[in-house]
């Protein structure tokens, strides 16, 4: 099996799940809960919970956080790289999910804005391997040179590569353009609808996808409660597959994390794009039904 090196954001996920409508400038009544969270974490956990060999770099806080978040990677059986920071805290992000299920996250990214090329351990750049990159390396100017710098030798190592969005409203502000042109050497993308439109300003989803394969070979498109679909390789017409219906969402933080690590193990394996986006939504359904961005052992 492919061994997969993700690159990517470390956060604690502070998550408040309000019973009713949020009273402004007033209380009300939620559950809080603390979980390990940042895109790249949670899909590196994801990946070897599923049985993959999997080795994750980032950068995390002197702090009892930190602390946790690594020992609770390695629980999962990830090759943790991360580099102790003595100066930043680990990130943290506050997820503020409304009585309706609608989410708000305000990020704080901590040590993870200082991630360096120099962070990137050489070792796990070999031909044969794959990485994945966060979004978010790439959106935080702070880390830009690491994700640019872990592109650059993957591509000269020959490994394959992925790359996810992170988040349409901090995509929106580095620009469509920058990311694009930073990115254009990945084999595959993946969008949600919000960040297909602010790279292409297309709204259907299948014109996205067909724009963005001028800068990809392959992209898939997650469609939310809908399943997702892949469009590459030349083909005239997308591959769509469903989510199956749910009777019962606990918190769809990381949900599509969880997508992300079911679809690339069966792709990297050369499996056809249905039965790769099955995997990632059998994966997203599993994390919806779970409390927190990660799996539980």
């Amino acid at each position: 099996m492919t061994r997969v090196v993700v690159v990517g954001d470390l956060m604690t996920d502070a998550v408040a799940r309000a019973r009713y409508a949020l009273a402004r400038a007033s209380d009300t009544p939620a559950v809080v809960t603390m979980h390990g969270g940042g895109s790249g974490a949670n899909i590196a956990s994801w990946l070897a919970v599923e049985g993959a060999e999997v080795a994750f770099i980032g950068r995390r806080g002197a702090d009892i956080t930190g602390r946790n978040r690594d020992m609770e990677l390695m629980g999962y059986g990830v090759d943790a790289r991360l580099v102790m920071d003595p100066e930043r805290p680990t990130g943290t992000c506050v997820v503020l999910v409304t009585h309706k299920g609608e989410r708000t996250m305000l990020s704080d990214p901590g040590a993870n804005a200082a991630l360096s090329p120099e962070d990137l351990p050489r070792d796990l750049f070999n031909g044969g391997g794959h990485l994945h990159l966060s979004g978010y390396t790439l959106i935080n100017e702070g880390s830009r040179d690491a994700g640019l710098a872990a592109l650059d030798m993957a591509h000269h190592s020959g490994m394959s590569i992925t790359v996810d969005c992170a988040s349409s409203a901090p995509l929106d502000r580095t620009g469509a353009e920058p990311f694009l042109e930073w990115t254009s050497g990945a084999k595959l993308l993946f969008a949600n609808i919000d960040q297909a439109k602010v790279l292409t300003g297309r709204d259907d989803p299948e014109a996205a996808a067909k724009v963005l394969t001028a800068w990809f070979p392959q992209v898939v498109i997650k469609l939310n409660s809908e399943g997702a679909l892949w469009f590459g390789n030349g083909r005239p017409d997308p591959v769509r597959v469903a989510t199956d219906p749910v009777d019962r969402i606990v918190d769809g933080t990381g949900a599509g994390d969880a997508f992300c690590a079911g679809f690339l193990p069966p792709w990297l394996a050369g499996k056809p794009p249905a039965e790769s986006l099955a995997s990632g939504c059998r994966l997203a359904t599993k994390a919806i039904m779970h409390l927190g961005a990660r799996p539980r052992l």
